[in-house]
């Protein structure tokens, strides 16, 4: 792998990682484009061939990740949950988290709040959302 390949790849890490730490607050384009120290479009672009999503579609599968976390570890209603995670309202949350999971917050809660005793290793990776559709 060339110098100049290694340097982008841990330039994206250093992005992601900043997304995957501040996951609940405003992260935009041109504030992680800075982390990586390339242009916008640039980053946009390498980001993508790097890790196979978008910026914006990784940064919101993790705050649905976490957002299924809370729905199963805590009482917190939906909406709560909704702005923990950074998402601006509950319509965008809802609609996002039915694209990731396949059905709504309140569902998702309902229908994993029966099974129990199963290692958590194994509930995690039941319940990984893979992507969009």
């Amino acid at each position: 792998m060339s110098r100049a390949v290694e340097e982008s790849n841990r330039a994206m890490l250093r992005a992601r990682d900043a997304m995957d730490r501040s996951y609940a607050e405003p992260l935009d384009i041109p504030a992680l484009a800075r982390i990586a120290l390339v242009s916008e479009a640039h980053f946009i672009r390498t980001f993508r061939a790097t890790f196979g999503e978008t910026p914006h579609r990784y940064l919101q599968r993790r705050r649905v990740e976490r957002a299924m976390a809370l729905l199963l570890e805590s009482d917190l209603d939906v909406t709560d949950i909704c702005f923990a995670v950074g998402f601006n309202s509950l319509g965008s949350f809802s609609r996002t988290f039915r694209q990731i999971v396949g059905e709504s917050p309140s569902g998702f809660r309902r229908g994993r709040t029966a099974v129990q005793g199963v290692p958590s290793c194994f509930g995690k990776a039941w319940t990984r959302p893979s992507s969009f559709g």
